[in-house]
């Protein structure tokens, strides 16, 4: 079983949580992290980037000037890419970035960045995190206290617009949900301040990818 300290908002130890190694993965699942990884980044590309080819600038069909005789180069329209105001050579056009990835890939790609994480002792379990009214100022003495001031990603078992509101002024501060984690954000935030409801989603989300519960 591997342990994970379980403390309150104050930093203080509370107890242990405990992940059947079953559920961990670290013979396999690197390529499926890159791959995860990649499919991520790319499905956040707008791919809006656009430019004008010859056929859609302004400007007459006419030929500028004759062909000889006038001592300039040759040209034979006023859309050319190399004219002032002209078009755009080989440039972007809107199109899509996005990558699929197989469930299965994404399922041992989560299971393999978690349990790097775990095993890393870069994961602790909040006996709980909730406020009545965003207080940015909790939220910092929060990450003071749990060691976390170089960045976290907070893991709730439910959306919180309270704790939502309070971290987001905060540099290298993310909200999420144990649902929606993804292995970009595992990887990218040197913390993981979870939630023990959260803890048990994430568990349960790790069976699900093909651990199996002790």
């Amino acid at each position: 079983m591997s342990k994970l300290p379980v403390k309150n908002v104050k930093g203080e130890d509370v107890g242990e949580y405990e992940v059947a190694d079953d559920l961990l993965v670290y013979d396999k699942g690197l390529q499926a992290v890159h791959e995860a990884v990649v499919a991520y980044r790319a499905n956040q590309r707008a791919g809006s980037a656009s430019t004008l080819g010859k056929g859609e600038v302004s400007g007459t069909g006419a030929k500028p000037w004759r062909q000889k005789g006038t001592g300039r180069a040759r040209s034979g329209y006023q859309q050319s890419p190399i004219w002032q105001g002209g078009a755009v050579a080989l440039g972007p056009k809107p199109r899509s970035f996005a990558k699929r990835l197989s469930k299965k890939t994404a399922r041992l790609a989560f299971r393999r960045a978690l349990s790097e994480k775990i095993s890393a002792g870069q994961v602790v379990v909040l006996d709980s995190i909730a406020m009545d009214t965003p207080k940015t100022k909790a939220v910092a003495e929060w990450l003071s206290n749990l060691g976390a001031g170089q960045g976290a990603a907070l893991v709730l078992d439910e959306a919180q617009s309270a704790v939502r509101l309070a971290a987001r002024n905060i540099p290298n501060v993310h909200v999420t949900t144990a649902h929606h984690l993804n292995v970009y954000d595992v990887l990218r935030y040197p913390v993981l301040l979870v939630s023990r409801k959260g803890m048990d989603v994430l568990a349960g989300r790790l069976q699900d990818a093909g651990g199996k519960q002790e």
